[in-house]
């Protein structure tokens, strides 16, 4: 089952909205296709000024749609946790929308030309399947939900191998909304139909994580398990499925989508990492700095894959923002952490040293200028000086931050966004006024980067399709190894056999359906025109298309003086 699409949660209305918008942007380039044929047909000069100024108006229109669209696709608020605790929200995607579809008149045919069974006995699993289309177009957003999902794709498996002959087409269209745009799109093959719910299973992943309460350890480790599946659903779809016709679907898109949620996993590594801390040591905090350079590094290349030429007009503009604003501000964690370590932390002892020692030299990207390793770890002064250089750094990182999120009107409505980058610029502020001193004459230096490191490297989890075992719905059109689209055989018929001294004239081999091995010269079976290789369907009426050996010749011994008529298929 689906969840109701009319119950009004947050998120239904959000679905709701995004699909009344979808139909708008259908009907608006339906217009403009018709006005732009018009303009190229027409050499009246009358007609042309007036359809160029329809085409605007469409055009206008076509944009405060898509603005309007990319709005609904920038509200990850809708899909965060309720939790107290401030978390910085994480990038969900919205499902993507279809078409219903109606396949009884095209399935029954099939079944009628191609398996010589009649159609109308098929309605049940026609519409069984259907159903299963209806539920899946609203998944709740639970286990559930992805089950829903899983169970239609894997049905999808056997829908192709009974009703997709690789020669002809069913004449059906898989009708499908780009995720982001709300652009229609629609092909006849069936691939396109397993790619959208293939995106949506990836989708749906995404939003489980981002309402996931990453304040507790459990609900971290959900969120990670929950982001790592949707890399893992869109890097399937991105090596399975080339030249599907929406963009969400490219390669450059899912590429991108990969690498932000790659990106969102390594942030809950991060926050995992502070919230298991229990030491405040000094190796504890360069950990953490590290671990913040870790998660500025795969933003920064987020970011830098939004701003590419075939990427940069399709995201949505509070997206790449917020994932600029994250890199800038993961950078000036890691500095402000770096700082604490140095000056909060009691110099090294002897003891402590080479452990120490160790550390700092993987510490920075480059080395800091001035005193050696030793002087440095050991003399609390120049220990300060360092730390009042990452602190410098920090306060403008946490600036930069601050002003990008300030250009973005969406984002400006996100006030945990906002409680969080100020709160991290209040924090380094006081801490550099904590260890400015006044008589501080010495300019304050650059203090070099830190080298990103992780102790948890995101995996990506590719869909466990066989976790949702599912049954093929035409089980009775018989076994797939020979009742598919791709194979044809001649039409059914039935012989009559009596049985004579040598029994019926001919021997079986195989399962499912049952094999006729060999035909006996002048048998009677031979006379009756049966063939070696022609498969037995049924015996004196009853179906045998699913029958193991044993059943077929007991049907066959049990048949009294009037002899058996037997139904064949020849391939």
């Amino acid at each position: 089952q689906g969840c109701d699409p009319f119950a009004q949660t947050q998120r239904s209305k959000l679905q709701h909205r995004r699909a009344r918008i979808n139909q708008q942007i259908n009907k608006e380039m339906r217009m403009r296709a018709g006005a732009e044929n018009l303009f190229r047909a027409t050499s009246n000069h009358k007609v042309k000024e007036t359809v160029a100024l329809e085409l605007s108006y469409v055009n206008s229109n076509l944009q405060l749609l898509k603005e309007e669209l990319e709005e609904l696709n920038s509200s990850v608020d809708v899909y965060q946790n309720d939790s107290e605790s401030i978390s910085v929200p994480m990038i969900p995607l919205g499902l993507k929308e279809t078409k219903e579809l109606d396949l009884l008149v095209p399935l029954k045919d099939l079944i009628s030309e191609h398996y010589g069974e009649e159609g109308v006995l098929f309605e049940k699993e026609i519409k069984e399947f259907m159903e299963l289309r209806q539920a899946m177009r609203t998944p709740s957003r639970n286990e559930a939900g992805l089950e829903l999902l899983m169970e239609y794709y894997n049905q999808l498996y056997f829908l192709d191998s009974r009703f997709f002959p690789p020669t002809k087409s069913l004449g059906v269209f898989f009708h499908w909304y780009d995720s982001l745009t709300g652009v229609p799109s629609h092909q006849r093959a069936l691939a396109f139909e397993k790619g959208s719910v293939l995106f949506n299973i990836g989708a749906l992943h995404t939003q489980i994580g981002a309402r996931q309460d990453r304040a507790s350890l459990p609900g971290l480790n959900q969120a990670i398990d929950a982001f790592q599946k949707a890399a893992g659903a869109f890097n399937y779809l991105k090596e399975n499925f080339s030249n599907a016709p929406s963009l969400d679907m490219s390669a450059t898109s899912l590429n991108m989508l990969v690498r932000l949620m790659v990106a969102q996993v390594q942030e809950c590594v991060f926050e995992k990492v502070t919230l298991l801390r229990t030491q405040h040591d000094f190796l504890t905090w360069l950990q953490l700095a590290q671990e913040a350079a870790r998660v500025e590094d795969v933003y920064s290349l987020v970011h830098q894959t939004m701003t590419q030429a075939h990427v940069k007009d399709y995201v949505p503009f509070s997206w790449t923002t917020m994932v600029h604003v994250k890199s800038e501000h993961f950078k000036a964690l890691s500095h402000y952490f770096a700082a604490v370590a140095l000056c909060d932390c009691p110099a090294a002892s002897d003891a402590e040293l080479p452990e120490q020692e160790k550390a700092f030299i993987q510490f920075h990207v480059t080395m800091p200028e001035g005193p050696s390793l030793r002087v440095l770890l050991q003399d609390p002064e120049e220990r300060r000086k360092l730390g009042k250089a990452h602190l410098k750094k920090a306060i403008m990182k946490h600036e930069e931050a601050m002003r990008i999120h300030g250009l973005c009107k969406i984002l400006r409505k996100m006030d945990i966004l906002q409680e969080v980058l100020s709160f991290a610029h209040k924090r380094s502020l006081s801490k550099y006024s904590e260890i400015d001193h006044e008589e501080d004459f010495f300019e304050t230096g650059d203090a070099p980067d830190i080298h990103p490191k992780t102790h948890q490297k995101p995996e990506i989890k590719s869909p466990n399709f066989s976790q949702v075992k599912v049954t093929d719905l035409f089980h009775r059109l018989g076994p797939l190894s020979v009742f598919s689209a791709k194979t044809k055989w001649y039409p059914a018929r039935r012989v009559h056999l009596m049985r004579g001294e040598n029994g019926f004239g001919f021997t079986l081999r195989g399962d499912s359906p049952v094999l006729i091995a060999g035909v006996i010269p002048g048998g009677c079976a031979a006379e009756a025109g049966l063939k070696e290789g022609d498969y037995i369907i049924s015996v004196n009426g009853k179906d045998c298309k699913w029958s193991k050996h044993a059943e077929v010749v007991q049907l066959l011994k049990s048949t009294g003086e009037e002899g058996v008529e037997i139904g064949v298929i020849t391939l």
